[in-house]
């Protein structure tokens, strides 16, 4: 079983890295075998609908999409993090999953049934409006998306700020063990 995990923070090892490393170390003590992905410094064009995965089993875009839809693809599942840019997820992240969910789609659906679900990192305030653009993409592609104890979020500005949101720690800790009790549950070992 893996799990992968993309950032689409500009900032490397920024808050939303760091949250989603911390989920990954859950994961790892369960067993689970983790890929982390950064799109901090890669070229991620946005999807301008020519339909050319319709033809083809990939994106016809030149870029950095390819080498991560394939290890999205192999997954079991994945989770996805943003920080909040005024009030959205970040650009790189939404031209990841616009193209990636067109591919999988016009390819035999193959995100539907995987595991996951996404993380959002607000300074202050937008991470609902995230949360629920990053949700909706995964519901949209057929995934499943086990629950927290709250919604997976977390505050913080600078740089590890974010490990001081202590209910935001304890609710990235409970998805992620979530996460590995349902794909124990899937394949048969929980």
């Amino acid at each position: 079983m893996k799990i992968l995990a993309i950032s689409g923070s500009p900032r490397v090892n920024g808050n939303t890295d760091t949250l989603l490393k911390l989920a990954l170390g859950v994961l790892s003590e369960k067993g689970i075998e983790t890929e982390f992905i950064s799109l901090a410094g890669k070229k991620m064009l946005t999807c301008t609908a020519c339909m050319g995965c319709k033809k083809e089993p990939r994106c016809v875009l030149e870029d950095d999409f390819e080498p991560i839809f394939q290890a999205m693809k192999i997954s079991d599942g994945f989770i996805v993090g943003s920080p909040v840019y005024f009030g959205s997820a970040t650009p790189e992240l939404m031209a990841l999953l616009d193209r990636a969910g067109y591919v999988s789609r016009y390819n035999g659906h193959v995100f539907s049934r995987k595991v996951g679900g996404p993380i959002a990192v607000a300074r202050r305030i937008g991470q609902n409006f995230t949360i629920a653009q990053l949700l909706m993409w995964y519901m949209i592609n057929g995934m499943i998306v086990p629950g927290s104890t709250y919604w997976n979020i977390a505050f913080g500005r600078e740089k590890g700020e974010v490990l001081n949101d202590e209910e935001g720690v304890r609710t990235i800790r409970t998805f992620a063990g979530n996460i590995a009790w349902l794909l124990e549950k899937i394949h048969g070992r929980g």
